[in-house]
């Protein structure tokens, strides 16, 4: 790989010059113009790794060399079940690799190693999932109502794929796209977030090690303007599954229907969690700051709209306020510390403008609302907050935080629940806190989410569909529906026992006399 990740409080470490840490055409390459980029810690600002900076010319290639495999049929011929056992191997060489990944994901994005532990195993259990998947997915025999007919849909691979991850949760995202793509038999090209680059390039050495056929998976590394561009607007590239923000994910939605292909779309959610009156209050608060807090809010399901039922309202406001003050804010090897850093300056700056914008409009600060201070000055803290009295409309309610801010909104009744928690152009994920089931699964039935957690939050499933309404996006991840993402379905229609049908035949005997 040309490249090693120090440990924690290590001194750098030096890679060649340039490093080569893109993958393309099975081959580990620098940047075609030799540039370079320093990956640092959100931590402290340690050093984490020197990275090749891609280049449009280095995409060209990546895709370029993903054609030809898909074409080639390098992977794409190979039986499903036996593409299936390859994913229980790379979940398999996830596993023994655990502590490697989890502290190079620790150290790109600045987590907990323990959260980042966490990642891992649900990484592996993902590739175990679409590992059982690929061998089951035969596709199925139609009905023709004609004996002398032999009609059946079968789903191939889509082609060429455009994998473009995010920076929150950078292998977990990566891995919801790469075992899809993998099972159904696609070719790919990965373009991670330039900020977090070190387990996708860790990943590719896993899927190089274990034989994975040259030109299949790609890597490239760099800016989206640069080197994902490319990847939308290729028309050699037959599908792009993107998550991150709404923006971009608009760019890329455009740039896609030029050569109108294949688009599956995450694009983040504004998450309400509703607290009914007779909810089990102890478990209502643990989890609505688990919700808001969890990875510091940097999470698209993060529980960043808390509306709690009038009569138990101020109590529970105040005691969230209360908890959430005490939440202690540490580097990702702190046994100590319950949540960590921003991403970046300019992420903690956007936080930072969005609260602040907030309170311009009538908002209050119950708690929170600053940045780091003392050991954490040097890096991206911010501390967990909370905004009450809150409007109708108000910029805290419609824009996307990112970050470890939760708002307050209060509400009478199921009706006033579901009206203010469908209040959203997004629709990626819920909660309803109730001990009434009947009343919980009738708001669940109401409320215009992808997900809906009834007394709980943030647990998904690899075999459950993932994915939002409204502008979160287009198209689901995880589940037998994220593996059709990958695939295309063909119907073929075998007449085995062939006749004329003589439909013109009047016409050619008038025409004969």
């Amino acid at each position: 790989m040309g490249i090693r990740f120090p440990p924690p409080g290590g001194d750098k470490v030096t890679t060649q010059n340039p490093p080569a840490t893109l993958f393309i055409d099975g081959a580990w390459v620098p940047a075609s113009d030799g540039k370079t980029r320093t990956i640092s810690c959100p931590a402290d600002g340690s050093f984490v790794a020197e990275v090749s900076e891609g280049t449009r010319e280095d995409a060209e290639r990546a895709i370029a060399a993903a054609r030809r495999a898909f074409d080639g049929g390098a992977w794409a011929s190979v039986p499903a079940p036996q593409r299936g056992d390859f994913l229980l191997r790379v979940a398999a060489e996830l596993r023994a690799r655990k502590d490697e990944f989890a502290r190079a994901e620790t150290m790109d994005t600045g987590k907990r190693l323990v959260e980042s532990e966490i990642d891992m195993d649900d990484i592996a259990d993902c590739f175990e999932y679409f590992g059982k998947l690929a061998g089951q997915n035969a596709g199925r025999i139609v009905d023709a109502d004609n004996p002398g007919v032999v009609s059946r849909i079968s789903y191939e691979p889509v082609g060429v794929c455009a994998l473009i991850s995010p920076w929150n949760y950078p292998l977990l995202q990566a891995a919801w796209k790469i075992a899809p793509a993998i099972g159904a038999g696609c070719s790919f090209v990965l373009k991670p977030s330039e900020l977090t680059p070190s387990t996708a390039i860790l990943m590719m050495d896993v899927l190089e090690r274990l034989g994975l056929p040259q030109g299949v998976a790609n890597l490239v590394l760099g800016p989206g303007a640069v080197v994902g561009a490319p990847l939308s607007e290729s028309p050699d590239v037959d599908m792009v599954s993107f998550t991150g923000g709404l923006e971009t994910g608009r760019i890329i939605a455009a740039s896609a229907a030029g050569t109108v292909k294949k688009v599956a779309l995450e694009l983040g959610g504004k998450n309400p969690n509703i607290i009914f009156a007779d909810a089990d209050f102890d478990a209502a608060l643990d989890n609505a700051l688990n919700g808001a807090f969890v990875h510091s809010g940097q999470v698209c399901s993060a529980g960043a709209r808390l509306l709690v039922e009038e009569p138990i309202a101020e109590r529970f406001v105040d005691e969230l306020v209360r908890r959430a003050g005490q939440i202690r804010l540490g580097g990702p090897f702190d046994p100590e510390s319950e949540t960590g850093p921003l991403i970046s300056a300019a992420h903690r700056d956007k936080v930072t403008a969005y609260v602040r914008k907030g309170v311009e409009e009538g908002a209050r600060v119950r708690c929170g609302g600053a940045w780091g201070e003392g050991d954490l000055e040097q890096g991206f803290y911010y501390t967990p907050t909370v905004l009450d009295r809150v409007t109708r409309g108000s910029s805290v309610l419609v824009d996307e935080a990112f970050g470890p801010v939760v708002t307050v909104e209060t509400f009478n009744g199921e009706d006033e629940a579901v009206e203010l928690g469908n209040d959203t152009h997004y629709g990626l994920a819920g909660a309803v806190w109730s001990q009434d089931a009947g009343k919980g699964q009738r708001v669940a039935a109401r409320l215009r989410h992808g997900t809906i957690w009834i007394n709980d939050f943030h647990p998904y499933l690899p075999q459950a569909e993932w994915g939002g309404y409204g502008q979160s996006g287009v198209g689901r991840e995880l589940g037998p529906t994220g593996f059709s993402e990958y695939q295309e379905a063909k119907h073929i229609y075998h007449n085995i026992d062939p006749a004329v049908t003589g439909w013109f035949d009047a016409r050619i005997e008038e025409e004969s006399a």
